[in-house]
């Protein structure tokens, strides 16, 4: 018995890079070309082309009755789109909703989702069709206008691209994320596109801006206003890249006895309601709309949400421009015309770019489907002369027909008939064979042949074919543009004058937001590091608790707008909002997690930041410098290097510089004190500085600079004026003498 081979493992030796590279290539391809990136020409990604084929397929046509979701998602996923049921069924979803497509490709019926952001339901309770803009990408599919091409596995056919007698591309927009690469197409007005297609098919070298004279920007299904400058749509529409302004529609509505409100009828394009609100009430709870009282939503199917002001001497346009500025009302709508042209090479095109590929594509449509239907005439034509010829010689033909074995070939020869005639008058009835039915194919024989030469005049003539191009451009224009109900422009274009003034009112509005928010705090910062900001300005009280083994450090009065600046010992500056601070209740919240601050490091000092103000800094070496208080801001928890410190040494104090100071005093834990000028000590931004006392067994306690004629304060709030203090001046980095009778023991000067 012999014995069946064993099979070997097909086993290659490949370098690793050469086949990571050539299968993460081939991803990616994928991924931008089926699935990311719209075609130029139909607009549709693979998913949409083949939803909308599929419902063909099915008959779905707007007229037609609707049929469940799950049958279109099951044939979809079956014949073409093997990737999972749900990802065709929320594309299929996504085209019927009238708040996400400007012009729904699906008629749903049932739930289909809201602007709120709930999901649709089950596709087993859904019902679908096709619209009569599906209807437009789809025509002409059955006339060889378009390539088909195998299925996935090879059962069946299906369009490489519609022939779309729609602009959908520009009409719809699109947005997608591929690898490397990304697209982020606005929906338009189909009205104001048709106008600048009839110009670029008049005149394909027409310049850009003229174009842009009819499209005036985006036109969002949710409507809103634009307030985006004209120059800055034109450069976006000119290079493919930019971004759109949108802001809500609200307005004013009137109240009893001067009272009045505020309501929003339409939200940006792609905000969910629900999470507006939210978030507005968000900041109504942080106190950062200072003049709004309350929302609430009063809407049904159409949108209104109700805004209260604080007191009706609110000015209304100055609150929304606070609204506008940190919600949702208003958003940026990038632009980024990234599609596939001829449906194979990712390209980022301008707006005159996009509709050219389009206009190239109806031509190719248009010339396809006249030859295709010049071939149809032929045949038919073919057969009519066949007939007519039978018409002349019924009694010949029938006796053929009767007496003759194989009739075909003798009626051939005896009336010199094509194969394809031979056959068709064989296949001919008997009850056509009247007077009556002789004048109606030599009426079609004619028909046919005027048409013939019509269709062969247009295939001959690129004036005739851009004159046929307009002529659908504007049956569409009729169909579905701004005349109609579906097509009037929804999002409002401001004027350049409304957005200089806009502009300048948000910035008002910034102003007084801030003004109305002030709010006196007191800042606490317990010895263990626990933050807290207290309401109002309090003394210190021991009705204040701190945890357990813990006291207080800092305590200082502040306004909630306010920056506060912290100096760690290892010389760095940090700075907090005010606004951001915890609150009073509890024992607050530990400041490292506000800070990066290293474990063996801590806070040297903390003060309210005074715009153009100058510090003494200096370290425990005695070295020490002046440094702008402006350029100490930090913007980042790592905070701002401005004291260099070397390790054992530590940032000890930070002190404002008076206006007209003129001596800095330093005093050592050796307790002995130092006064020179401050001329002696430079400014500077970062550094170590220059030695401001030497030492030999000991450090750096405290420095501070003052005015002499308004003397010295010790830590305890004694005061030495500069007679008694004339014996301790001297010049910088000296040692200096132990400090006078009654000085504080502490070695600390009074606090600023």
């Amino acid at each position: 018995m012999a014995t069946a081979a064993l099979p070997v493992d097909d086993i290659r030796s490949e370098q690793l890079g050469k086949a990571l590279s050539e299968r993460y290539l081939a991803y990616a391809l994928s991924t931008i070309t089926q699935r990311a990136l719209p075609d130029a020409r139909d607009g549709l990604k693979p998913v949409h082309r083949r939803i909308l084929y599929g419902m063909a397929r099915l008959r779905l046509d707007p007229g037609a009755a609707f049929k469940k979701s799950a049958k279109v998602v099951g044939d979809v996923m079956g014949g073409f789109h093997p990737h999972g049921d749900q990802a065709i069924y929320d594309a299929l979803v996504r085209l019927a909703q009238d708040f996400s497509v400007r012009y729904p490709l699906v008629e749903g019926q049932g739930n289909f989702g809201n602007v709120d952001g709930d999901n649709a339901a089950a596709m087993r309770y859904t019902e679908s069709r096709l619209t009569e803009v599906a209807k437009a990408l789809l025509e002409g599919l059955d006339e060889d206008s378009v390539d088909f091409r195998p299925n996935y596995d090879g059962s069946e056919e299906e369009p490489v691209v519609l022939p779309a007698a729609f602009p959908n591309l520009l009409a719809n927009g699109s947005n997608g994320i591929a690898v490397g690469m990304a697209t982020s197409i606005p929906p338009h007005n189909v009205g104001e596109l048709c106008a600048a297609l009839v110009d670029l098919i008049n005149n394909p070298e027409i310049a850009d801006r003229s174009l842009f004279k009819h499209i005036k920007g985006p036109d969002f299904p949710t409507g809103g206003i634009l307030v985006e400058e004209r120059e800055s749509i034109f450069d976006a529409y000119k290079t493919g890249r930019g971004g759109f302004r949108l802001r809500a529609r609200w307005e004013k509505e009137e109240g009893t006895r001067g009272a009045w409100q505020i309501v929003i009828t339409e939200i940006p394009y792609q905000v969910q309601k629900s999470k507006l609100i939210e978030r507005i009430a968000e900041l109504l709870e942080l106190k950062k709309l200072p003049l709004l009282d309350d929302i609430h939503d009063e809407s049904a199917e159409d949108i209104r949400i109700v805004l209260t002001p604080k007191t009706r001497m609110v000015d209304a346009e100055l609150l929304m421009e606070s609204l506008f500025r940190q919600s949702d009302l208003e958003v940026r709508i990038p632009l980024n015309l990234n599609v596939l042209d001829k449906g194979t090479v990712p390209k980022v095109m301008s707006l005159k770019e996009a509709l050219a590929a389009f206009v190239d594509h109806r031509r190719d449509v248009l010339e396809r489907r006249s030859s295709h239907r010049l071939a149809k005439i032929a045949a038919r034509l073919e057969v009519l002369e066949g007939y007519l010829a039978v018409f002349l010689n019924l009694d010949k033909v029938i006796r053929i027909i009767r007496t003759e074995d194989e009739p075909k070939p003798v009626l051939i020869k005896a009336f010199k008939l094509t194969e394809t005639q031979a056959e068709a008058i064989l296949n001919m009835r008997l009850r056509s064979l009247r007077k009556l039915e002789e004048m109606e194919i030599r009426g079609e024989h004619a028909g046919l042949t005027q048409e013939q030469k019509e269709l062969t005049r247009l295939l001959g003539s690129e004036k005739l074919k851009s004159e046929k191009l307009i002529a659908e451009v504007r049956e569409m224009d009729a169909k579905f543009g701004g005349k109609t109900v579906l097509g009037k422009r929804r999002t409002e274009i401001a004027a350049a004058r409304d957005v200089a003034e806009m502009t300048a009112l948000a910035e008002a509005a910034e102003e007084q937001a801030n003004a109305v928010a002030q709010e006196p705090i007191t800042v606490v910062l317990s010895e263990k590091g626990w933050l807290r900001a207290l309401k109002g300005h309090q003394d210190e009280t021991e009705a204040v608790k701190y945890r357990e083994g813990d006291k207080g450090r800092y305590w200082f009065a502040a306004q909630n707008t306010d920056r506060i600046m912290l100096l760690s010992t290892d010389g760095r500056f940090f700075t907090l909002d005010g606004t951001k601070l915890p609150g009073g209740r509890g024992n607050g919240e530990a400041i490292r997690t506000f800070i990066y601050l290293p474990p063996e490091a801590d806070i040297a000092a903390m003060f309210v930041h005074v715009p153009g103000r100058r510090l003494l800094v200096s370290a425990t070496s005695g070295h020490g410098f002046i440094t702008p208080e402006d350029d100490a801001i930090a913007m980042t928890k790592k905070g701002k290097q401005v004291l260099n410190v070397k390790p054992g040494i530590e940032a000890v104090a930070c002190h404002a510089v008076p206006a007209d100071a003129d001596t800095v005093a330093v005093i050592g834990e050796n307790h002995k004190l130092l006064l020179f000028p401050l001329s002696e000590v430079p400014e500077m931004g970062r550094g170590q500085g220059v030695c401001l006392q030497k030492y030999n067994a000991s450090h750096l306690s405290d420095a501070i600079a003052y005015r002499s004629r308004d003397g010295l304060k010790d830590g305890n709030g004694r005061a030495f004026t500069a007679t008694e203090l004339k014996d301790w001046k001297g010049a910088r980095a000296q040692a200096g003498r132990l400090a006078p009778r009654g000085f504080s023991k502490a070695d600390k000067f009074a606090s600023d």
